[in-house]
């Protein structure tokens, strides 16, 4: 919205072409986002308060959790208002990749407000059943991939759009052409990331700051990716327009900083699944934007193993009636191990910086 603004400042003031960079542009969306949510978040906390918005606890989990009950949720509403406005205030709104992003993140939070509103009105954990918010969560990712999937449709003049290609880390000339397969795949990338960080949403800041990170590190891919210099330089796909997803990148950012300060240990307010499977979204669809899903599967490699987990938890007491961990997703496993909760949050942040640039490190190991 205001790069326009700023183009026409420019034809008259020069100094108004600063703000075509994409770099000062990033640094205002984590201000404006930050900010945002620092100034909305004592009111928003008070007012779910009031509504008595608060958070059911499973009685077979951690007795240590019991004491969270009541406390408010619904928090990722916030974040998501403020990825929102900052976006539409510091992304170039002529770029289909910012109307993308933003439909699939915040048609999967619409998805995630609902299954809260459930949880919230009938006093339980168990909300939108299952069936019904897999139905809505893939039809947003499946309307946002063919989109993508349209727009790269092939031309006389790009018979294999990059748009729609595999690229294995590492390899520089190891790629696969998907075609048609792009939509399946890219929806399961998608979906999986979103679940995947709603899984991880168990302790106070547990997921909040894995995302944070993984979205600078997939802000350092889209910017790269958006520069043909820098990406035939690193030899990484160049795909013009994509670094716009920095803007994208820099909202979640600053967001999520903002919600930690009041998410942290003891929490405040906790992100509710209108903020996990909208963040979660938004990781999927940009890391499919900038062709980068494996190197998301590495930087969010906590987010991996917290859905592996459940997954072999699940299929294992089907098959042979035992359980592999203590309770699932493993996170509650090392609390009933005796790990003290913020043992188990910041070890699982120092992984993820640690992962976070391993895949960076793939930028220049090809």
């Amino acid at each position: 919205m205001l790069v326009l603004l700023f183009e026409w400042l420019a034809q008259s003031f020069s100094f108004f072409d600063v703000f075509k960079y994409l770099t000062l542009r990033g640094i205002l969306a984590v201000l404006t986002a930050l900010g945002l949510c620092l100034a909305m978040g004592p009111l928003m906390i008070r007012r779910l308060t009031e509504l008595k918005i608060g958070q059911s606890i499973r009685d077979d989990g951690p007795q240590t959790h019991l004491a969270k009950t009541g406390t408010p949720t619904m928090g990722g509403a916030l974040v998501l208002l403020a990825i929102g406005v900052s976006t539409l205030m510091w992304g170039d709104l002529s770029n289909y990749y910012v109307w993308i992003t933003l439909f699939v993140t915040l048609g999967s939070g619409i998805v995630g407000g609902l299954d809260d509103y459930l949880k919230l009105k009938y006093r339980n954990s168990v909300g939108l059943p299952g069936r019904y918010k897999y139905l809505g969560l893939s039809g947003i990712a499946f309307i946002g991939v063919l989109a993508l999937y349209l727009f790269a449709t092939p031309t006389a003049d790009n018979p294999s759009p990059t748009e729609t290609t595999l690229f294995i880390p590492v390899f520089k000339d190891l790629f696969f052409q998907l075609g048609w397969l792009f939509i399946p795949w890219s929806y399961l990338v998608i979906v999986g990331a979103s679940n995947a960080v709603n899984l991880t949403d168990g302790l106070d800041g547990l997921a909040i700051m894995p995302t944070i990170l993984v979205s600078a590190g997939l802000g350092v891919f889209a910017y790269l990716s958006g520069n043909s210099v820098f990406a035939g330089y690193l030899g990484i796909p160049y795909i013009p327009g994509v670094g716009e997803m920095v803007i994208f990148c820099a909202t979640i950012f600053g967001a999520g900083l903002g919600f930690l300060w009041f998410n942290t240990y003891p929490a405040q307010v906790f992100m509710g699944d209108v903020g996990a499977l909208a963040l979660g979204a938004g990781l999927g669809v940009v890391a499919v934007i900038v062709r980068q899903e494996i190197v998301l599967a590495i930087m969010g490699g906590i987010f991996v193993i917290e859905a592996i987990s459940v997954i072999l938890q699940v299929g294992s007491f089907k098959m042979t009636g035992k359980r592999i961990f203590r309770m699932a997703p493993i996170h509650h496993h090392y609390e009933l191990k005796g790990w003290a909760e913020p043992k188990v949050i910041v070890r699982f942040w120092i992984i993820t910086i640690i992962l976070v640039l391993i895949g960076l490190a793939t930028l220049k190991v090809r």
